[in-house]
């Protein structure tokens, strides 16, 4: 039984998808959540993996947001000890800038969903080979960043060339291949949200909720041969007991 360490932005943002899985295979979960507590500090070499969240900050508000260099630090030594780790969006975003690559504003914001494509190295990739073809994927990010050095490049979109990294034992995931339709529809209506949509170049909350019924369950069966063989690298599946006959 491996213990995740998961650290959380905002309520907003949670595992999605990946909660259930992760508790199906009999993982702890710590969470620590800094919007609740700005302060709080963790010794991330005590758990098996980190998981970092999505949020609607940016690296570059780490002077305005102490938490956020708490993070660096901490996914430093996650990085330092091999610990795997997972950065999602702003997660992804903080893994690229402790790797020393640049993170900032994209031309044009992506919100709703946009075509995912693989690269040369993303079927050999034990994590990411599923993703065989371009798929639609759903995203929102106004920021990106360029390629840590040495790290393998995995996926990309047309508007944000670095959607996917490997860095030794780590991930980064600029998309959200976690979200469900709960989540998507909270995100839609949620007034802080919203007012990002103002700058994205979709056709709204009607759009983007008429591609979700079209690419929910595409996108939810890829997350699953993604998140399984990722979260292999945090522990194997706690066996199940074999019930006695009658």
């Amino acid at each position: 039984m491996a213990r995740i360490v998961v650290f959380q932005h905002v309520a907003a943002e949670p595992l999605g998808t990946l909660d259930a899985l992760i508790r199906a295979r009999g993982h702890r979960i710590r969470f620590v959540n800094f919007e609740r507590d700005p302060t709080a500090t963790i010794d991330v070499t005590r758990y098996d993996g980190l998981i970092v969240l999505g949020g609607p900050m940016m690296v570059s508000d780490r002077h305005r947001l102490p938490h956020l260099e708490t993070e660096i630090t901490a996914i430093s030594r996650a990085l330092d000890a091999d610990l795997p780790v997972l950065g999602i969006c702003l997660g992804a975003q903080l893994l690229a800038h402790v790797l020393g690559a640049d993170v900032g504003p994209l031309p044009q914001p992506e919100i709703g969903w946009y075509p995912l494509s693989p690269t040369n190295e993303t079927e050999k990739d034990p994590v990411l080979g599923s993703l065989a073809q371009t798929s639609p994927i759903f995203q929102w990010h106004g920021h990106g960043f360029d390629l840590p050095r040495d790290a393998v490049h995995l996926a990309s979109t047309p508007n944000c060339p670095n959607q996917a990294f490997r860095y030794g034992n780590a991930y980064g995931f600029q998309f959200h291949l976690e979200m469900d339709r709960a989540l998507i529809h909270r995100w839609l209506h949620l007034p802080s949200y919203q007012a990002e949509l103002k700058h994205a170049a979709v056709g709204g909350v009607d759009q983007i909720q008429a591609d979700t019924e079209r690419h929910l369950d595409g996108m939810n069966a890829l997350a699953d041969t993604v998140f399984n063989p990722l979260l292999d690298r945090f522990g194997p599946p706690r066996p199940r007991v074999a019930l006695p006959s009658r």
